[in-house]
């Protein structure tokens, strides 16, 4: 199918950390997030990349930033867990319309698979205007299992990941139809909200 005919997309990324919006360290969050998005979606995609430190009111400066340039989906990465400087879910909740619980329940579910110390994340996720932000872990590993989910050695879904819920989700708030690669990760919409495929010869 082309890909001119799916819906155009403008998906915020923030990676959010002081060393690397410092050049300590090279940021690892952005890369891992428009490649694993350019892998999952058949949409035209149009990032807006940002790389900040972890300011609170930058934070929520941004987030609203990205919704007002019209991205339907803002994936943010770091600042979620207990340390002082973790301010990213105090952020994304101020500038909230609507809390999305679901999201960092089934995340700290899928991550404790792998680490204990899952139950110390924060995710958060919410629905501003027709956007919706959604808070990720800080390890390219771990956005790429939580976006994914859990499969088997046969690539058989064990434990849905969190992306399976977003294009209905977007739907539902009134943005754009994104249509996700099942072998990457299958999205779930009703069948009345399944749009019918075009082909082309």
């Amino acid at each position: 199918m082309s890909e001119a005919l799916h819906d155009a997309v403008k998906i915020g990324i923030v990676s959010i950390s002081d060393r690397a919006s410092s050049g300590v360290y090279e940021d690892k969050g952005l890369p891992a997030l428009q490649d694993w998005l350019t892998r999952a979606l058949h949409n035209p995609i149009t990032f807006e990349s940002r790389l900040i430190p972890d300011e609170q009111d930058g934070i929520s400066a941004t987030l609203i930033e990205l919704v007002n340039a019209g991205c339907c989906l803002v994936l943010t990465t770091g600042g979620t867990g207990p340390a002082l400087r973790d301010v990213t879910p105090e952020a994304t909740l101020a500038v909230a319309h609507k809390e999305m619980p679901g999201f960092g329940e089934q995340m700290r579910q899928i991550s404790l698979k792998f680490v204990p110390t899952a139950i110390l994340s924060r995710q958060v996720a919410v629905v501003r205007d027709q956007s919706l932000i959604i808070n990720l872990p800080g390890q390219p590993k771990a956005i790429a299992e939580t976006l994914e989910g859990l499969k088997d050695a046969d690539g058989k879904q064990m434990v849905p990941g969190i992306f399976a819920a977003v294009p209905y989700c977007v739907d539902l708030i009134g943005g754009p139809y994104m249509e996700t690669r099942d072998e990457v990760c299958k999205a779930f919409r009703p069948k009345n909200a399944v749009r019918a495929k075009t082909t082309t010869v």
